[in-house]
């Protein structure tokens, strides 16, 4: 919590005929990730998000997996960035901006967000192998689009280094937490914007 500040909270349902999908999101947390999506390494770069956020975030999601996991993986960052609107509020006192430049083992990537209310994602990210486990690795651009539009972020990825397809898209997710944690950190009371809002 933030000296008193209300709580940064928010709960989002999304339901359509391929999915059901519950986020629950506290911008003021201890970093703690429960939940499943029914998709292994999908859970676990949730849980390094939430971690390196200092979120807490719980996700349950059943989706058409039979199909592939692209749809339970799309409405989990719509829903998880409307969930961020929400628990922002106005945004007051925020830094608005945040970046990281996050190793992981022979990875670097290079990730800055903006909390502007305008939501676009530009995303350089090559992917040297199809799926990992069983998760498609083009599902990290899906779910951070997603995400970013939903959530009105400005957010560009960019991959420095790396070869592994598991290091990389572990080092874009803690890359995308530690930004997000910069950028939502409460300093201030002013909307930090010339326009008087995000």
């Amino acid at each position: 919590m933030n000296g008193g500040a209300a709580m940064r909270w928010a709960q989002v349902v999304r339901e359509t005929a391929e999915t059901r999908v519950r986020v629950s999101l506290n911008l003021d947390g201890a970093g703690t990730f429960r939940g499943a999506t029914g998709i292994g390494f999908f859970d676990h770069m949730l849980a390094l998000l939430a971690r390196h956020a200092g979120f807490d975030l719980e996700v349950e999601a059943q989706g058409d997996l039979a199909v592939d996991g692209h749809h339970t993986v799309e409405d989990t960052g719509i829903a998880l960035g409307r969930a961020l609107v929400q628990a922002r509020g106005e945004g007051k006192g925020i830094a608005r901006f945040g970046h990281a430049l996050l190793p992981m083992d022979e990875a670097l990537a290079l990730v800055a967000v903006d909390v502007s209310g305008r939501g676009f994602l530009a995303y350089d990210v090559p992917c040297p192998v199809e799926r990992i486990g069983g998760f498609a690795c083009e599902l990290g651009e899906e779910f951070l689009r997603a995400a970013a539009v939903n959530g009105g972020i400005t957010l560009h990825v960019r991959l420095l280094a790396g070869n592994n397809g598991h290091h990389i898209l572990e080092a874009v997710f803690k890359g995308l937490g530690v930004a997000l944690k910069g950028a939502l950190h409460v300093s201030g009371t002013a909307v930090p914007s010339t326009k008087g809002v995000l």
